[in-house]
C-alpha cells in the first residue's frame, strides 16, 4: 500500500503496495535488502528531518507536573522527538492500545529484546502505571535493530508511521492482530479515467493509510485556506486533452478524457498529512511551507464521496486505469499481500467487528462520516531540521495535552489554533518563509461511532498476561528506585595503592556507602586492590592523600568505627582529596600523619659511590628551623647532623642548599610535599662553592639523566662483518680514560660492553684524526664512493673520505656487503612514517644508583666525529650556482625540513655540551623483537644533542651515525623519525623506546620525499614507490636523474629522463606539473615528509611553461552508459573556447555539440554512470576556467564532456538494477559513494530480526 501522493500536475499516482515514503518524493535505491527490512530504500534525502529545539515558540496556558496531568513523558535519546510524538499518539488511541494489550507474547517463540509488539506493550504499561516523570525508549529502538547512532539521525514522523506499521504487520502475521492496521487505518479509493466521447471508464482500486494534502497547488503562490479545500482539490478530476489524450479501448483512438480519484471507503482512524515540505527549483533547495491551513475539530467526510451517478453499461473495471499519460502506473510485486479489490462495488464499505456492510450512496447518512480530531503532530523548524511534539486530546476527559518529550502539560483550543501556521500580510511565493515555523504536520481523526468508539481498558479489565507484566514492571521500578537511593548515599572517591611487591602505584575508584565504617572500607579497598595473597588486611589502612602533590594529609587513628560519610565530609559528586591504601610489613608500625605536617622525601647521596639512594619519607612542620630539621633527619637515617648538607629541590633542576640554621622550612620554600638530598661526609667538598662542588654536579646529572630502551637493527652476517670492518678502519685503540673521567664503581658482567664502548670510541677518534691529517696534507681528490642511498660528493678543500685504504675498504663494504638489507630497511620507512601521531609520556626523575658510568667533560676532552663523510647532499658547484645572487634572510630549508648538519660552520661537533653522560648495557625484554634484534638500556644526559647521542650509538649499531636513523616510539607502537641533530634529548621521557634503522640520515638542507606513481586509468590511481632525498637548490631534472637508478633497483621501473614527470601531490589529487628547470625552495616549496607524484608519459612532455594548464578529460557516452579512459589536455590559456576546441580535436564531436562539467571530490572524481548525466553541472555559462563555478586554476582538474546530441540509453528495471549493483560495487572499492548528495542522511529502517548487519534476502 502506498500513502497517496499528488503529482505536481495534479495527476495522482497510486500503487497498491504500501511503502514508507513521506509522499514528498519518490524513493529510489537497491531493493535487494527487502527481506526482513521494512522501510524506504536509500535516497538522496528525506523530508521533515528533525533535530531538537529546546524551547517552544509559544507558551502554554499552564505548566503542570505529572501528578496533576497524570501522564508520563518520553525521554528524547538525542533526536528521537519524531518517535516520541508517534508513540504518545498511539498510546492515546484506545483502539490501538487495547488491541496491543490483547496480544500475548510467547517467549519460547521469540527473543523479547527483538520483539517490537512486546516492547511496545512494556512501554505502554509504563506510560500508564509508572510514577516517573519520563521513561526511556531505548528498549523500543533496540527492538527496531537500531544502535545508539540511530538516535542522532533525523527522520520524518510520517515516514516512521508507515515503517512501524509495516513492521507490526509482519510481526502479527497469523495472529488475531494480523489485520489490525488495515481495520483501523486503511481506506480505499478508485483511480479512474473516463472517455468523454463514449463514456467508457477504466479504473483501479487502491488502498491508503494516510491522505497527503498539498499546501499550495503546483506553480501557485496562494495556499489552500483549509483542509476541506485541500481535500476537494485532491479529488478534483483533470481533463486529458491535446498531447495528453487518453487511448480509449472502446473507441480505438485517442480521445479527451477525465482522470481523477473517488473515495470509496474512509478508515476508522483518518490520517491527514499536510505536505509542508517542498522543493524550490529557483534555489534548488528543499523548503518548508509555513502557510496557514485551518483544520476543524470535527470533519464531515461525507461531502467528499462522489454523489454523481455515472454507472452505465459502458463502465467496466480493470486492474489498470489504462491512461497513457505519466500519471498511470502499475502495481508493485507486493500488491497481492494487501489488496485484491478489483471488483469492489462503488458503495462505501464500512467495516466493523461484526462483519462487512455495504451501504449504497443514496442511503448514506451524513452523520455516519463525522470525524473528530484527537491528535495534531506539530513540526517546529525548517526543512533542514526541527523538532516534533504532539498535541493530543484525551478521550477520557476531552482535555487537550501537549506531549513534548519529557514534558506533558495541559493546553487549550487556542494553543491548537496556533498550529494552523501562517503570517500576517501577503508576501507572494515566499510568504511562508516569514511565517511562524511551528505548525501542524499530521492530523489524526477518529470516526464518531458510538458502536465502535472504545474506552481505555481499566486495570481490572487487563488480560492476565498484562497484569503479570504490570507487576513485573512495578517490581523493576521499585528495584531501580532502591538502587537510586543507594547511589545517592554512596561515596565515590579515587583510591590509590603502592603495591608492596611490584612497587607500582595502582589506581581505582572506591564506592562505599556513607554508613559503612572505616574498617569496612579498608576491607573493601583491600579486596579491590587484590592484596589478599600479598599481605594480611591488618597491615593495611586508609589515609587521606593528595595525589597531585603526592602528599599524605592525615591518618585516621582510632576512627575505625566512624562512618565514611562523616570522615569524608558527606556524599559529594567530587572530592578535593583522594584516599591511599597504605601498607606495612608485619614487623613495622604505621606512622601517624597529623594535619598541618609536610611530607619530605629524603634521598641520601653517597659522593664516593656517586649514587643517590631511594627516598625515605619523614614528616616535619613548616615552623621548624633547618637545625631542627637536620636533627629529625639524623634520627631517621642515622647520619651525623654536624656535617650534614641538605639540598632542597624546589622545582625541576632548581637545587637550593639550606645554609641558614635558624631559617624555618616555610621560609626556605617547603610545601605539602617536598624532595631533599642529604650528604654527610668528611670530605672537603663542602668547602667549595655549591655550584662548583661534586655534590652539585652529581645532583645535576641525576636530575637530567633519563633511561631509554634502544632497539638495534637486525644483525645479519653482513652487518657483523660491517661492524668488524668498521672497528678495523679506526686503527689501534687507545684508552678512553685519557679523555673522560672514569667514575669508580663495580663493573661486574657489564665489563665487555664498556670495553666495546671504550675501544670503539677510541677507534672512531683515531679514524677521524687520520682523516683530518690527510685532509691537511692537501689531498683534495673527490670521492667516487657511493652508498646504496645517495651519491655523496665532497667539495674542495674539505675532508676527503677516500684518503686511506682502510676507509675505502670500509665504504666499499658498506655498499656491497648487504644491499638488499639496506634497501628493505630504507623502504620500510615509508610504511613506518605513514599516518604517524605523537603522544606525551609522563617523565619521572631517575632515582636509581648508577655503576660503570662515564662522565665526559667536553671542555677537557672532546670526542671528534668519525664518519669521514661530507655533509652536503649536492656538489658545491650546484649549491653555489643555486645561491648566486640570492640573499638568504633565513634558512627556510632547515626550518621546514627539521634537519641540521652534524657540524656547525667551524667544523665542530654540534653534539658538544658541557656534560655528556652516556651508559649503555644489554637489556633482555619479553617483547618479541624478532631474531637478530637486540635491546640496549641506555642512561643518558638528556641535554646532549641527537648528533652526540648517535655518535655514542655508533659502536653498537656498527655503522657511521650518518648511515642510521633514530625513530622515537610513541603510543600504540607508532614511530616518528628524529631528525633535528642540533636539538637535545630534552623532549624524551623516562623509559621512552627508540628504534634504530639502517639508512642514510638527512643532512642540512635535505628533505625526505615520498614518491608515488600516478596511474590515472587504474582502479587505484595512487601507488607508493619509494622514499627519496631531495635537497635545497636542486633542480627537478637533477632529482629525476637521481631517481632513475633507485626506480630501476627498487621498483623495477626502467625509465628515461624525458619519459616521466614529477608533479604536486595533495592527498590523492594530482596538482602542478614540475618543469625540469624548477629549483626546490626557489620555485617549489618543499617540507619534511613531502609527497610527490611520478607520472610516466606516453610521449614527449607537452608542458613547457608555467602559463600552460594541464587538465584530465574523460568522455561520457550516455548512449552506451560508460566512461572513456582519461586523456590529458594541455591548454595554453584558461579559455573555455580553447578547452572546447581541444576536446573537439581528441573526440571528433562537433564544437557546437560539446558540453562539459567539472568533476567533484577527490581524484579520480568517480561518479555512478546512473547519476552523471543529471547530477553534474553541465555546460556552465562562463568564458574562462578560473572563475565560479569551475575555479580551475591549477593542473590536474578533472573535466567530463559529452555530445549533447547523444541520447541517454533507455534501461529496463532489470538492467537498471543490475547496473546499480555493478556501480555500487565499483564505487565502494574506490571509496566513493554511489550517488552524490550534499546531505548525508540515513534511510529509516526497522530490522525485524534486530540484525542490521546480516545478509538480507528477498522474501
Amino acid at each position: 500500500m502506498l500513502s497517496v501522493a499528488m503529482l505536481e500536475t495534479q495527476v495522482t499516482i497510486f500503487k497498491t503496495t504500501r511503502t514508507s515514503g513521506t509522499g514528498e518524493d519518490s524513493s529510489t535505491g537497491d531493493d535487494s535488502a527487502h527481506d526482513r527490512l521494512i522501510g524506504p530504500l536509500p535516497r538522496e534525502g528525506s523530508v521533515g528531518s528533525t533535530s531538537d529545539y529546546v524551547s517552544q515558540s509559544y507558551s502554554y496556558s499552564s505548566i503542570l507536573n505529572k501528578s496533576e496531568t497524570g501522564y508520563v513523558g518520553l525521554v528524547n535519546q538525542a533526536m528521537t522527538c519524531y518517535l516520541n510524538s508517534l508513540l504518545q499518539t498511539l498510546f492515546m488511541t484506545p483502539e490501538f492500545r487495547n488491541a496491543l494489550y490483547k496480544w500475548e507474547f510467547e517467549e519460547s517463540e521469540e527473543d523479547p529484546v527483538t520483539s517490537i509488539p512486546y516492547q511496545l506493550q512494556r512501554l505502554f504499561v509504563l506510560l500508564q502505571t509508572s510514577k516517573k516523570r519520563a521513561i526511556e525508549t531505548t528498549d523500543v529502538t533496540r527492538s527496531f535493530g537500531w544502535d545508539s547512532s540511530e538516535a542522532w539521525q533525523q527522520h520524518d514522523v510520517q515516514e516512521l508511521c508507515r515503517v512501524m506499521f509495516d513492521a507490526l504487520e509482519q510481526k502479527w502475521k497469523q495472529t488475531e492482530q494480523a489485520d489490525l492496521i488495515n481495520e483501523l487505518y486503511q481506506g480505499k479509493l478508485k483511480d479512474y479515467v473516463r472517455c468523454l466521447e463514449c463514456g467508457y471508464e477504466g479504473w483501479r482500486i487502491d488502498t491508503y493509510l494516510d491522505i497527503p494534502l498539498v499546501i499550495r497547488p503546483y506553480g501557485s503562490s496562494q495556499a489552500f485556506a483549509s483542509v476541506e479545500e485541500a481535500l476537494h482539490a485532491f479529488i478534483q478530476p483533470e481533463i486529458l486533452d491535446g498531447p495528453n489524450q487518453y487511448f480509449c479501448e472502446r473507441c480505438k483512438k485517442k480521445c479527451d478524457a477525465r482522470k481523477g480519484l473517488r473515495f470509496l471507503h474512509f478508515p476508522y482512524l483518518l490520517t491527514l498529512q499536510l505536505k509542508r515540505f517542498d522543493f524550490d527549483y529557483t534555489t534548488m533547495h528543499r523548503i518548508k511551507l509555513n502557510d496557514r491551513m485551518t483544520f476543524p475539530e470535527e470533519l464531515d467526510m461525507s461531502t467528499f464521496i462522489d454523489v454523481e451517478d455515472e454507472k452505465s453499461p459502458q463502465t467496466e473495471s480493470c486492474t489498470d486505469s489504462g491512461a497513457e499519460n505519466e500519471g498511470s502506473c502499475h502495481s508493485d510485486q507486493m500488491s497481492n499481500d494487501f489488496s485484491n479489490d478489483d471488483g469492489v462495488d462503488e458503495g462505501i464499505c464500512l467495516e466493523n467487528n461484526s462483519g462487512t456492510e455495504k451501504i449504497s450512496k443514496p442511503g448514506l447518512e451524513k452523520n455516519s462520516l463525522i470525524y473528530e480530531l484527537f491528535s495534531v503532530m506539530v513540526h517546529s523548524g525548517s526543512a533542514a531540521g526541527g523538532h516534533y511534539y504532539a498535541c493530543i486530546k484525551s478521550f477520557s476527559d476531552d482535555q487537550w495535552y501537549s506531549f513534548n518529550d519529557q514534558h506533558v502539560s495541559r493546553i487549550t483550543q487556542e494553543d491548537i489554533k496556533k498550529t494552523h501556521g501562517g503570517s500576517s500580510g501577503s508576501r507572494g511565493y515566499y510568504s511562508s518563509a516569514f511565517a511562524s515555523s511551528t505548525n501542524a504536520y499530521m492530523l489524526i481523526y477518529r470516526l464518531k461511532d458510538p458502536t465502535r468508539n472504545a474506552k481505555f481498558l481499566e486495570v481490572d479489565e487487563y488480560p492476565e498476561h498484562i497484569k503479570n507484566l504490570v507487576q513485573r514492571e512495578r517490581e523493576l521500578e521499585e528495584q531501580e528506585k532502591r538502587q537510586r537511593e543507594i547511589e545517592r548515599n554512596t561515596c565515590k572517591i579515587k583510591l590509590f595503592c603502592l603495591h608492596p611487591v611490584k612497587q607500582v602505584m595502582m589506581e581505582n575508584k572506591l564506592e562505599v556507602h556513607k554508613d559503612k565504617t572505616l574498617k569496612e572500607a579498608v576491607e573493601m579497598a583491600y579486596k579491590m586492590m587484590d592484596l589478599e595473597e600479598v599481605i594480611p588486611v591488618d597491615c593495611c589502612r586508609l589515609v587521606k592523600y593528595d595525589e597531585f602533590h603526592d602528599y599524605l594529609e592525615r591518618s585516621y587513628e582510632g576512627e575505625e568505627d566512624t562512618p565514611m560519610g562523616l570522615l569524608l565530609g558527606g556524599v559529594k559528586s567530587t572530592y578535593m582529596f583522594d584516599l591511599l591504601l597504605e601498607t606495612r610489613k608485619p614487623d613495622q608500625v604505621f606512622q601517624s600523619y597529623k594535619p598541618g605536617e609536610v611530607m619530605v622525601k629524603v634521598h641520601v647521596v653517597d659522593l664516593k659511590a656517586e649514587s643517590v639512594a631511594a627516598p625515605v619519607t619523614v614528616r616535619a612542620y613548616l615552623n621548624q628551623t633547618v637545625t631542627e630539621f637536620k636533627q629529625l633527619i639524623s634520627k631517621a637515617i642515622h647520619l651525623p647532623a654536624e656535617t650534614m648538607r641538605i639540598v632542597l629541590e624546589r622545582s625541576y633542576n632548581d637545587l637550593r642548599l639550606l645554609t641558614v640554621p635558624s631559617k624555618t622550612l616555610k621560609a626556605e620554600g617547603f610545601f605539602r610535599s617536598n624532595k631533599v638530598f642529604v650528604e654527610s661526609s668528611e670530605t672537603l667538598d663542602y668547602q667549595m662553592a655549591f655550584t662548583d662542588s661534586h655534590l652539585w654536579k652529581l645532583l645535576d646529572r641525576h636530575a637530567n639523566t633519563i633511561r631509554l630502551f634502544v632497539l638495534l637493527p637486525e644483525q645479519s652476517p653482513g652487518s657483523y662483518s660491517k661492524r668488524t670492518a668498521y672497528q678495523k678502519a679506526g686503527g689501534d685503540s687507545g684508552n678512553v680514560d685519557d679523555d673522560c673521567e672514569r667514575v669508580k664503581g663495580p663493573v661486574g658482567n657489564l665489563k665487555s660492553v664498556e670495553a666495546i664502548l671504550e675501544e670503539s670510541t677510541e677507534k672512531l677518534k683515531s679514524l677521524s684524526l687520520q682523516q683530518q691529517q690527510d685532509g691537511d696534507n692537501g689531498d683534495s681528490s673527490k670521492s667516487t664512493e657511493t652508498s646504496d642511498f645517495e651519491n655523496i660528493e665532497s667539495p674542495l678543500n674539505e675532508r676527503d673520505s677516500s684518503t686511506s685504504v682502510d676507509n675505502r675498504e670500509l665504504e666499499q663494504h658498506l655498499q656491497t656487503s648487504d644491499p638488499e638489507n639496506f634497501q628493505s630497511e630504507e623502504r620500510s620507512d615509508s610504511d613506518v612514517n605513514n599516518d604517524r601521531s605523537t603522544s606525551s609520556v609522563d617523565s619521572d626523575i631517575l632515582s636509581s644508583s648508577h655503576s660503570s658510568d662515564t662522565l665526559c667533560n667536553a671542555d677537557n676532552a672532546q670526542i671528534p666525529l668519525a664518519n669521514g663523510l661530507d655533509t652536503h647532499s649536492i656538489t658545491s658547484s650546484r649549491r653555489t650556482k643555486a645561491n648566486e645572487g640570492k640573499k638568504e634572510t633565513w634558512d627556510t630549508a632547515e626550518e621546514d625540513s627539521g634537519t641540521d648538519s652534524e657540524y656547525d660552520e667551524s667544523g665542530k661537533s654540534r653534539g658538544e655540551i658541557q656534560y655528556m653522560y652516556f651508559k649503555a648495557e644489554p637489556y633482555a625484554t619479553d617483547e618479541g623483537s624478532g631474531e637478530g634484534h637486540k635491546w640496549l638500556m641506555v642512561h643518558v644526559d638528556k641535554r646532549i644533542t641527537l648528533a652526540a647521542f648517535k655518535q655514542h650509538l655508533e659502536p653498537f649499531v656498527g655503522v657511521l651515525s650518518s648511515h642510521f636513523k633514530v625513530f622515537r616510539v610513541y603510543a600504540s607502537n607508532q614511530e616518528f623519525e628524529s631528525v633535528r641533530l642540533n636539538e637535545t634529548l630534552s623532549s624524551f621521557s623516562e623509559d621512552n623506546k627508540i628504534t634504530i634503522r639502517l639508512g642514510r640520515a638527512l643532512k642540512k638542507g635535505e628533505y625526505r620525499v615520498k614518491v608515488y606513481q600516478l596511474l590515472v586509468n587504474e582502479q587505484e590511481p595512487c601507488k607508493f614507490l619509494l622514499d627519496a632525498v631531495f635537497a635545497k637548490g636542486m633542480t627537478v631534472r637533477q632529482s629525476k636523474e637521481e631517481l632513475i637508478p633507485q626506480l630501476r633497483e627498487q621498483c623495477g621501473l626502467e625509465l628515461s629522463i624525458d619519459r616521466f614527470r614529477l608533479r604536486k601531490k595533495t592527498w590523492k589529487n594530482p596538482g602542478t606539473v614540475f618543469l625540469d628547470y624548477h629549483i626546490y625552495e626557489e620555485d617549489i616549496n618543499i617540507s619534511s615528509n613531502w609527497e610527490v607524484f611520478l607520472e610516466v608519459l606516453d610521449g614527449v612532455e607537452k608542458m613547457k611553461s608555467m602559463s600552460q594548464l594541464a587538465v584530465l578529460s574523460r568522455r561520457w557516452r550516455p548512449s552506451e552508459m560508460k566512461l572513456d579512459p582519461f586523456q590529458e589536455v594541455v591548454l595554453e590559456s584558461s579559455s573555455v573556447d580553447e578547452l572546447r576546441e581541444k576536446l573537439c580535436e581528441i573526440s571528433g564531436i562537433p564544437l557546437e555539440d560539446i558540453e562539459f562539467a567539472k568533476g567533484r571530490g577527490t581524484f579520480p572524481c568517480d561518479i555512478s554512470v546512473l547519476d552523471i548525466h543529471q547530477d553534474l553541472d553541465w555546460n556552465p555559462k562562463v568564458s574562462t576556467l578560473n572563475v565560479w563555478p569551475l575555479y580551475i586554476c591549477d593542473d590536474g582538474a578533472v573535466i567530463f564532456y559529452r555530445d549533447k546530441t547523444e541520447e541517454l540509453m533507455e534501461l529496463t528495471d532489470e538492467q537498471r538494477n543490475e547496473l546499480m549493483k555493478k556501480e555500487s560495487s565499483r564505487l565502494q572499492k574506490t571509496g566513493h559513494r554511489v550517488t552524490y548528495s550534499p546531505r548525508k542522511e540515513k534511510a529509516l529502517k526497522i530490522y525485524l530480526d534486530g540484525a542490521p548487519n546480516k545478509d538480507l534476502t528477498q522474501d
